[in-house]
């Protein structure tokens, strides 16, 4: 849907005023007319001719009126009646409402933009309510799993003369759940002040060559339990002026995303290199791949490649990611072959982007 468009005719242009001004002419030559044409004998008075020539007028003008009002009704009327049926149905839940153009788009008006405008709204509307339902579903569902798996360990945990070795089972995977819901919620929690902006940017200036190595040693025990390859390139001395814990859950999303689908034995890269007034950072891993019509979905909220939950997640780590460079400023993009390996690549610029009051809710 083409979004702004230019008004081509205006409902008030030059040409309705000429309509309307020689329409008023009209009525007046004709009155004239009437009156010094008149075929009235001497015996009539002057008197009798001005009231013949005045009903004349005004018959005239009625039927002028009559015929503008017409003219107002078809062309404006109507579509605001139209808009106004469309609006008390959106009110009212339907975001289906649609409402149809009046003129092509060599001949639009303000209230065909009206209408685009009002169209637009609506479809972001259904994408919201959309958004909103799918976001129920998907958090009702991460929440029901760990859920289930406490209620069921905690029953266990219940029976008499438990054996040592069991009630240890059952408690670990309690604690597992829990901290799988801990980490839902927390992430869900930093999603919404992500996307409301009610988390304020701390920008410093640190080294991201550090960084990135303080990250990847962080999950020093889960690549060596693989057996896994690691292969670092980074460039040295490279600074940046961000917001550090910020940054800090981008590289962890993405190594903890790389360490899970690598199968053991496998590698993983990481890459730092400056580009002119940025930095690129690429994490790739040799793991299943993602299939191209995943890719295009992979940055959504709870948007998991694997329908079938086989492997521990929410579906938020990337949703975080995607959040975080963008109000820092950066890019992120994702290459893969299925079966192969995957490659995100992360742009950031080396200076921190100017920031307004809105998008952090203090002065620049």
């Amino acid at each position: 849907m083409k979004r702004g468009g230019s008004v081509q005719r205006s409902l008030f242009s030059l040409r309705n005023f000429l309509l309307y001004f020689c329409g008023c002419a009209f009525v007046v030559t004709c009155s004239i007319l009437l009156f010094t044409g008149s075929t009235l004998d001497e015996a009539h008075s002057l008197e009798q001719r001005a009231w013949a020539t005045f009903f004349n007028v005004i018959f005239l003008s009625l039927l002028l009126s009559v015929l503008a009002e017409a003219w107002q009704r078809f062309s404006i009327g109507r579509p605001v009646r139209r808009i106004l049926d469309a609006t008390r149905r959106v009110t009212q839940g339907d975001f289906s409402a649609r409402v149809e153009p009046c003129h092509s788009f060599e001949r639009r008006d303000e209230l065909d933009v009206v209408i685009e405008n009002f169209n637009i709204m609506a479809q972001e509307l259904s994408s919201v309510e959309t958004l909103r339902g799918d976001f129920i579903a998907s958090v009702s569902h991460e929440l029901k799993t760990p859920l289930a798996v406490i209620q069921n360990y905690a029953a266990i945990l219940k029976t008499p003369g438990l054996p040592e070795e069991e009630r240890m089972r059952c408690a670990g995977a309690i604690g597992d759940a829990t901290r799988r819901l801990s980490e839902l919620v927390t992430n869900i929690l930093r999603l919404n002040k992500l996307e409301n902006q009610q988390i304020f940017l701390q920008p410093r200036r640190y080294l991201l060559n550090e960084q990135l190595c303080e990250c990847i040693l962080g999950f020093e025990a889960l690549w060596e339990q693989k057996d896994l390859e690691i292969d670092t390139e980074l460039d040295e001395d490279v600074p940046v002026e961000a917001d550090a814990e910020l940054l800090a859950l981008v590289w962890n999303n993405l190594l903890s995303n790389a360490v899970k689908f690598t199968p053991e034995g496998g590698r993983i890269s990481v890459r730092l290199a400056r580009r002119d007034d940025w930095v690129e950072v690429q994490v790739q891993d040799t793991g299943c791949g993602i299939p191209p019509e995943v890719g295009r979905r992979i940055f959504e909220k709870f948007y998991q490649g694997d329908t079938s939950h086989a492997t521990q997640g929410n579906g938020l780590g990337l949703a975080l990611v995607k959040r975080i460079i963008q109000i820092t400023g950066g890019e992120i993009s994702v290459a893969s072959t299925p079966g192969q390996s995957s490659t995100f690549t992360v742009r950031l610029p080396q200076s921190a982007p100017p920031q307004t009051a809105d998008e952090t809710g203090r002065e620049p």
